[in-house]
């Protein structure tokens, strides 16, 4: 019996990663492990370790971190609380294989353990760029230390066989979260406007928006220059989920939820909408704005428009229905009027998604088990 263990800290993430654990389970001979950390262990973030048990796994080991108030500092202080707790879990759990999938850096505190303790890695997403956060450089690195590379679209695969790994180690997959798209059964209109208390009567945004940890521009002053392109959209409601908890990333959290008191005819805040709520919300809302990767890789298949404001997501391949925007409010503002237009709805309508592959899922899988 080999034991995989599966390596997740947000919503987002275990989102992707779970169709992928689950035929894992159900694979002869291989047994799996779930390793829970950082927003999932933290009530502000809506507790969703509770996410993972609810699909049906045992958290095998959680390692808790404490929040960030954004600064630099105490952000390398919980990568270290973390490098030693997932040191620890491994200790106990002597895992074959460990999955790490993109480019957080709690992942990099525990690629680093791993890499330490002799366990290979198998990361899934790497190859990719995205020049306005600190995650291009946290990503490459986590490709450095890893034997098997699950890429999202063929020039990634390239670009991970550049920095040195052999070809064979490295299989262009698609993304998994296009796929979980098409595939996971959804809720209706109703069950979601019933769950998370919007109508979905009105044109509607889902915005998401984090810090862009490589731009030396306050992540603050951005997200106002975002909350006043919204306040020029009285005709549609917004639905907006939390930040992640990032370096830089203080302030946020607590802006959203002011913004949405002083809003609250139309827009509701969500710590976390949970994979099912989300992959539904993109079936009824009209746009996506932000500068999260979902609206670069999820979003296009969904065939709405995606506005991608600044600079986190830049270097990142995207298709014909992302709408790349500065971030001033009157940027923003242009964007968002575009989105919503006709011309922009047709445009994401007819446009295709780089990142999908028709199998996704059973090509990750393969390529897992016959690693082991």
């Amino acid at each position: 019996m080999k034991r995989i263990a599966f390596i997740t800290g947000t919503r987002a993430e275990w989102g992707l990663l779970s169709p992928v654990a689950k035929a894992l389970a159900a694979t002869a001979g291989v047994e799996v492990k779930i390793i829970a950390t950082n927003m999932h262990l933290m009530p502000r973030y809506g507790n969703t370790v509770d996410e993972i048990v609810a699909d049906g796994f045992d958290v095998a080991e959680r390692v808790p971190m404490d929040e960030t108030d954004g600064s630099e500092l105490q952000t390398v202080d919980v990568m270290a609380q973390c490098l030693r707790g997932m040191a620890e879990a491994f200790d106990r759990l002597k895992p074959d294989r460990v999955v790490i999938l993109g480019d957080r850096f709690e992942m990099l505190s525990a690629a680093t353990a791993a890499l330490m303790m002799r366990i290979p890695i198998i990361h899934i997403a790497g190859g990719e760029t995205t020049l306005g956060a600190i995650d291009d450089s946290i990503r490459h690195a986590i490709t450095q230390m890893s034997s098997l590379h699950l890429t999202a679209t063929e020039p990634y695969r390239q670009r991970v066989i550049a920095m040195g790994a052999s070809p064979e180690r490295v299989i262009n997959t698609g993304a998994i979260g296009v796929y979980n798209a098409l595939n996971e059964p959804l809720m209706s209109r109703e069950e979601l406007a019933a769950s998370v208390g919007m109508a979905f009567e009105r044109p509607t945004l889902l915005v998401t928006y984090h810090a862009a940890t490589a731009d030396d521009r306050s992540p603050l002053e951005q997200f106002r220059a975002l909350l006043d392109a919204l306040d020029r959209h009285k005709e549609a409601d917004v639905l907006i989920t939390y930040p992640n908890n990032d370096p830089r990333g203080g302030g946020l959290v607590e802006l959203i939820e002011r913004w949405v008191a002083s809003n609250n005819r139309r827009a509701v805040g969500i710590p976390s909408l949970g994979k099912t709520r989300y992959l539904s919300a993109l079936r009824y809302v009209d746009a996506v704005v932000g500068n999260s990767s979902s609206g670069i890789v999820e979003v296009p298949s969904m065939h709405i428009p995606t506005v991608n404001i600044g600079t986190r997501q830049q270097g990142r391949i995207a298709g014909e229905s992302v709408i790349h925007c500065g971030v001033t409010a009157d940027e923003i503002d242009r964007a968002i009027t575009y989105a919503l237009s006709d011309e922009g709805k047709e445009k994401a309508r007819s446009a295709s998604n780089p990142y999908y592959q028709p199998d996704t899922l059973g090509i990750m899988v393969k390529a897992i088990a016959d690693s082991l």
